[in-house]
């Protein structure tokens, strides 16, 4: 088992600032902090076996065997990993990873904390599939249960998609930091009951792991860029407005130390 027992990372974000003329400008700082990592978990986001888009599977499947790397060394390190592909507990039900959660003693979580939410730099009102003609279903939901390339520990993770299960889970565990990586950027990384912009209102630091996730963005939409520079105008929009972000390399360096 790896013996290190805090992460330094780099975390980066985004804050305006005015320079010597006087013209405000946003400026990228990189700040490090040191995270415990018996107070920290990592959630893996939506990352399902099948998505209702092909663009969006294809471009998962490069990132599963270091999103699954990545998770080993940080539950050999001692940090919490938590599967969250939303819509299929159902399938976990009998899990003792499931239960781990289920068990947890309940704490309510304290009142959201008003946030400032600027609305997306992208348009993806229609659902943000770059690979026509796929449609969403939403009877007959593609999705099944997390992607079996990412390894389930029944004896140390978690498995949950509700905040209010992860945050009693969090208390018990005196986890006050959560990583994310997985998808989608714009939508569940963001949005789902135990996401970034949940967690940062009830008071949760968040991080995002920006190299291992993706939007569902279609580049014929506003702002009318290619789909990575869409992604990444929505890395800076969390940067800017919710949480920093760290790379998986930087992540497995420090664990290497």
């Amino acid at each position: 088992m790896n013996t290190v027992r805090h992460l330094t990372l780099p975390l980066r974000r985004q804050h305006t600032q005015e320079d010597a003329a006087g013209y405000i400008l946003w400026e990228t700082v990189t700040e490090s902090r040191t995270i415990p990592v018996d107070q920290a978990a990592l959630v893996l986001c939506d990352v399902w076996d099948r998505n209702w888009c092909r663009g969006a599977n294809e471009r998962l499947a490069p990132m599963l065997p270091r999103m699954n790397h990545i998770a080993a060394q940080l539950r050999d390190a001692g940090m919490l990993i938590v599967h969250a592909p939303s819509e299929t507990m159902d399938f976990y039900a009998d899990m003792p990873a499931r239960r781990r959660v289920l068990d947890a003693p309940t704490v309510t979580p304290p009142a959201p904390l008003p946030h400032v939410d600027p609305p997306l730099p992208i348009d993806d009102s229609d659902g943000g599939c770059d690979t026509p003609p796929d449609f969403f279903d939403t009877l007959n939901r593609p999705w099944k249960r997390q992607d079996p390339a990412i390894h389930i520990d029944q004896d140390r993770d978690a498995i949950s998609d509700s905040g209010s299960e992860l945050y009693s889970l969090y208390r018990q565990r005196g986890i006050n930091t959560v990583l994310f990586m997985g998808v989608h950027v714009n939508m569940c990384i963001l949005a789902r009951p135990f996401a970034i912009k949940p967690m940062v209102r009830i008071g949760i630091d968040t991080v995002l792991i920006r190299d291992l996730t993706d939007s569902m963005y279609n580049p014929a939409k506003r702002p009318y860029v290619s789909h990575e520079t869409g992604t990444g105008l929505v890395v800076d929009y969390i940067e800017k407005f919710w949480c920093p972000t760290v790379t998986s390399a930087q992540v497995l360096e420090e664990l290497a130390r």
